[in-house]
């Protein structure tokens, strides 16, 4: 028997089963009494299934989940969408205006979830994107890039010991896997706590769009999206390997001030010890070795050459089976170097 799906209602608006509509929500008001909205993007499709939300710009110079985002709502695929999608683009509208990572108050809207109404501009942003957002999904994905001229290698951050969010994690295909500590005022805690699964997707560099980890991710939350159901099956399977799963990560730090000089890239493995790069100075008459500090992957690099000592320059997921890793990255490469493939996802053909 048919069920007849309900209307989606957020923000006073009532999306019918089978359409699409932008919503725009109040975030603040600006000195000169000009409101500042959240734009949230649903689709909802006729058949009951879950409730995915995908945010972007949480820290508004990261804006690498915006192009995901934008990609996603082009795809034809959509159209046979089961369940709902509640995509938003650009979270932090403060910080996205004004290229930065935080809010008009200073604070990082990734440590005040879940925020409160009567809280400083950052907890009251946290509490109206919990309350209209989460509150009404049942599962999510995060999007954010490097900071403070740093980028990372794709990379999915998550409570793994939670069933549901593990088999998010590895249904989304990045090369690595992190089994990240849930921090206090994070989105991630904030939606644990409500027992929602969420994927933080970590990619690139702040204020650039990088092409690499863009497809990866608009790829990834098409593969979860399929993982639940929501959407058909691949028409052909996936030719890259499991990820690598990391149980934990250190960074490498500047050994003195100076000037850096990388010896590693992105993606590549190394051993405990290895020379990861050197800090020199501007005449040269100085040289100083970064020391891995322990067998892995690099998830994360400084491309600033200008160090402070104990500036953290080379991020290394640990981990146990070099030559397992080692596959995982190679296919990874290979499947991700292949412009046409993202080109067919965009279109929504598969």
């Amino acid at each position: 028997m048919k069920i007849e799906r309900s209307p989606f209602s957020i923000a006073g608006e009532e999306i019918p089963p089978g359409q699409r509509r932008t919503v725009n929500i109040a975030a603040a008001k600006m000195y000169n009494r000009n409101e500042l909205y959240m734009d949230v993007h649903v689709v909802h499709g006729r058949i009951q299934g879950p409730t995915v939300f995908l945010s972007g710009a949480v820290h508004g110079d990261e804006i690498n989940g915006v192009e995901i985002i934008r990609r996603l709502l082009k795809m034809k695929l959509l159209n046979s969408l089961r369940g709902t999608l509640i995509a938003v683009p650009v979270v932090n509208t403060f910080g996205f205006v004004n290229r930065t990572r935080y809010l008009p108050d200073r604070r990082d809207l990734n440590r005040f979830f879940p925020g409160s109404p009567k809280g400083s501009l950052t907890g009251q942003l946290a509490s109206i994107f919990m309350e209209e957002i989460v509150a009404r999904s049942t599962h999510g994905i995060d999007f954010h890039t490097g900071a403070n001229f740093r980028s990372n290698l794709p990379q999915i951050r998550a409570a793994i010991s939670d069933p549901a969010i593990k088999e998010m994690a590895m249904a989304f295909g990045a090369p690595v896997v992190l089994d990240a500590e849930l921090r206090d005022g994070s989105l991630r805690k904030a939606a644990y706590d409500r027992k929602i699964p969420l994927l933080l997707f970590e990619g690139g560099q702040s204020m650039q769009f990088d092409p690499i980890p863009i497809r990866v991710g608009t790829q990834g939350v098409v593969s979860v999206l399929r993982h639940l159901g929501m959407l058909p099956k691949a028409k052909q399977k996936s030719k890259c390997t499991q990820p690598i799963l990391a149980k934990n990560s250190t960074w490498a730090r500047a050994s003195a001030s100076g000037i850096f000089l990388p010896r590693v890239k992105l993606g590549e493995i190394v051993e405990k010890n290895q020379i990861l790069g050197l800090v020199t100075d501007p005449l040269g008459e100085s040289e100083h070795q970064i020391i891995s500090p322990t067998s892995g992957v690099i998830i994360g690099q400084l491309q600033s050459p200008l160090v402070h000592k104990g500036d953290a320059v080379s991020h290394v997921a640990a981990i146990s089976d070099m030559d397992v890793a080692e596959t995982a990255i190679d296919s990874f490469q290979n499947e991700f170097e292949i412009e046409s493939k993202m080109q067919e996802y965009e279109e929504g053909h598969l």
